[in-house]
């Protein structure tokens, strides 16, 4: 994602230059010749020639200088018939949007009348002692409405991020411009920045779950660090796909690795240590006392830094991602989102997979 701007240098020709050089020659070719009895058929031969050439140049076949005009213009042509595209599924998207918040006040609605049922049903004593949580339910965190539309709107971040992604597998194979491929790129990078702010929300409304990966597949959560990928451990997995590089970019992406170990390294033992406080609030107190509140309101405190964890995990997935941007070429850049998409959708597949796998009999 090295980005060099591209100029484009358009040099013009008048059309009516080249006749008035031709008759300059012409007319030295009399001289040189010796002929000053020209005859007026000579000098009506030319003037026709003069005139099929100026007919050409401005009715028939485009001329030279036409033909150069519009040979320069197909890039620009190229660039804006893509902003159009952009255009219109920029539109069609908030179209999708809009249907899909309509459905999600439908959904508020709907999940206001569950809490209620849920709490006439615990007033009526059937969850006895309060000890099952909503969550486990089945509604996978749905009584939460902020997690409701989280989920909903991850779904369709999924189903978008598989669009771009067949959109920059046909670009690379039909070799378009970078102007072109910058567009595609940068509007993969922002639908992970936008990833990114659905979490960040999320997780004020239920960090536990953002925590778990309950959002993901089976496959997904197996590698999950913090709510998500650990950035050292993905550019193990991307940079061979990038080759080649030159001995800078090498050294680049080295220390930017090295940056993310050290910053995860940081996170995760601050995390183990908020683990530990909160372990401690959480059993601090006298034996059999039979009330929890003085503890759990001490545990409910340290929570804020817990959504802090989150949020400082996914900037720093973020700024791994604007590192390799300025690291990479453009076409590189493309190469490499490639390849992160293509590899979340395989982790996905391998969830299925095995959840639909055949089983031996008991």
């Amino acid at each position: 994602m090295n980005s060099s701007s591209t100029h484009f240098v358009t040099s013009r020709r008048i059309g009516i230059y080249e006749p008035l050089h031709q008759i300059s020659t012409w007319g030295e070719s009399f001289k040189t010749n010796g002929c000053p009895n020209t005859s007026a058929s000579t000098i009506a031969e030319l003037e026709a020639k003069l005139d099929n050439q100026s007919e050409d140049t401005s009715h028939g076949t485009p001329g030279p200088s036409e033909k150069y005009d519009q040979e320069a213009t197909k890039p620009v042509d190229k660039v804006q018939r893509r902003l159009a595209q952009n255009r219109e599924a920029a539109r069609k998207s908030r179209l999708r949007k809009k249907a899909y918040v309509q459905e999600l006040e439908s959904s508020r609605v709907k999940l206001m009348q569950l809490e209620q049922e849920l709490e006439r049903a615990r007033q009526q004593g059937l969850y006895i002692g309060g000890g099952l949580d909503a969550g486990h339910l089945g509604f996978s965190g749905a009584v939460n409405s902020g997690i409701a539309a989280f989920e909903m709107e991850y779904g369709h971040w999924v189903e978008e991020q598989s669009s771009q992604i067949c959109e920059l597998r046909t670009a690379l194979h039909a070799h378009i411009s970078d102007v072109e491929l910058r567009i595609l790129v940068e509007t993969a990078m922002n639908h992970y920045f936008n990833l990114f702010r659905m979490k960040a929300t999320a997780a004020k409304a239920d960090v536990f779950y953002m925590m778990s990966g309950m959002w993901k597949t089976s496959a997904e959560r197996f590698f999950l660090w913090i709510g998500g990928f650990r950035p050292s451990e993905l550019l193990k997995v991307l940079v061979p796909q990038l080759d080649p590089l030159t001995d800078q970019q090498i050294l680049d992406v080295c220390n930017l690795r090295q940056s993310c170990q050290q910053a995860e390294d940081a996170l995760t033992q601050g995390m183990e240590k908020l683990q530990q406080i909160l372990a401690e609030a959480v059993a601090a107190g006298q034996l059999g006392e039979g009330s929890y509140i003085p503890q759990l309101a001490t545990a409910l405190e340290k929570l804020e830094a817990v959504v802090s964890f989150v949020n400082q995990a996914d900037h720093l997935r973020q700024e791994t991602l604007q590192q390799m941007a300025r690291i990479l070429t453009v076409r590189q850049a493309a190469r490499g989102l490639l390849a992160l998409g293509e590899y979340f959708q395989r982790l996905r597949a391998l969830s299925s997979l095995w959840a639909t796998r055949p089983r031996e009999p008991a």
